[in-house]
């Protein structure tokens, strides 16, 4: 197993697989969503899509360092604790694994120029917590699925 993130999403040998798997994380995350604040949430990822097709791979593939970055410590306390399932370690870290990662997408959608990005991003980012936290454990089983593979 590989001993950092770096080493085991940005590979320029697997990016393109680590890329789409984490496109469909998205996909499934967003399609698993109910409720109110899901039909908000698959109104605005319908919006995004449609202002440009291809965005959700293209915006994980220019995101993907940093995310990394942002769970590099995270990952790290988990090797070093020896644990076998990611994804139960975020989750029993949820509230600083979240935040972690929304700071880099609030940061990047600050320096957008696109106002429509920014204008659903700042309606989809009052729920972007509770999602982030729910999306954890898939996060977390996919990047151990990527670290095996190493």
């Amino acid at each position: 197993m590989a001993d950092t993130l770096k080493e085991i999403l940005l590979d320029s040998s697997r990016r393109p697989t680590v890329v789409a798997d984490f496109a469909e994380l998205v996909d499934a995350e967003v399609a698993d969503k109910g409720g109110v604040s899901g039909a908000v949430v698959k109104t605005g990822f319908a919006a995004v899509k449609k202002i440009k097709p291809g965005i959700i791979p293209s915006a994980v593939d220019s995101l993907l360092d940093d995310f990394a970055g942002a769970l590099e410590p995270f990952y790290g306390d988990y090797r070093a604790q020896g644990g076998n399932d990611f994804g139960a370690y975020l989750t029993s870290r949820s509230d600083e694994a979240s935040d972690a990662l929304l700071g880099v997408t609030d940061s990047r959608a600050e320096r957008s120029s696109r106002d429509s990005i920014k204008k659903v991003y700042s309606k989809l980012r009052p729920n972007g917590k509770k999602n982030v936290e729910e999306a954890l454990p898939r996060l977390g089983q996919l990047i151990d699925k990527h670290a095996a593979a190493v």
